[in-house]
């Protein structure tokens, strides 16, 4: 398993569908997952800290997780198959609970646990974003390179269908 963090939510054009961007921490692969709005929106207002005034369903799972004495001790992405990520939520008692990968990937920000994605996932369906610097040795700090980094991205994006992804 690899260790990843949500790099953001994103619209795909011309067809604006929402896709959540993880990166690996030790490395320049990236797994763009396709998703539904709502679930886009839950991962966005979690990155952003923001607090409902009632608790979202999300919310309300993490809420309930707790209230029942146990934690999400992390979060995995297990597989992806026809371009469909699966996503496991793993609690501190060792139980496992299947769950679509956008879900999962929620409930993470809103548990404050880690994120992995099997190897084979990543082999499958991550995307390599590398520095094209001339030669030049660059060492940007964290916010250059995370704005190099999407928008590097977004240039890929430009020129990629989710079809591309199918194994």
């Amino acid at each position: 398993m690899i260790e990843v963090e949500i790099v953001g939510v994103r619209i795909e054009l011309p067809s604006n569908q929402p896709l959540v961007l993880l990166k690996e921490l030790h490395g320049q692969r990236h797994v763009p997952i396709w998703i539904g709005t709502p679930e886009a929106s839950a991962i966005a207002l979690a990155q952003q800290g923001v607090v409902p005034p009632r608790p979202m369903t999300h919310d309300l799972l993490v809420d309930v997780v707790e209230a029942l004495g146990h934690t999400i001790v992390s979060v995995n992405i297990v597989a992806v198959e026809d371009n469909i990520f699966y996503g496991q939520l793993q609690f501190d008692d060792g139980t496992t609970v299947s769950s679509r990968a956008s879900d999962a990937l929620a409930l993470a920000l809103r548990a404050q646990c880690r994120i992995w994605c099997a190897d084979a996932v990543m082999e499958e369906a991550g995307v390599r974003i590398t520095e094209h610097d001339d030669g030049e040795e660059a060492q940007p700090g964290p916010a250059v390179d995370e704005e190099g980094e999407l928008r590097r991205f977004r240039e890929f994006l430009d020129d990629v269908e989710p079809e591309d992804f199918a194994g």
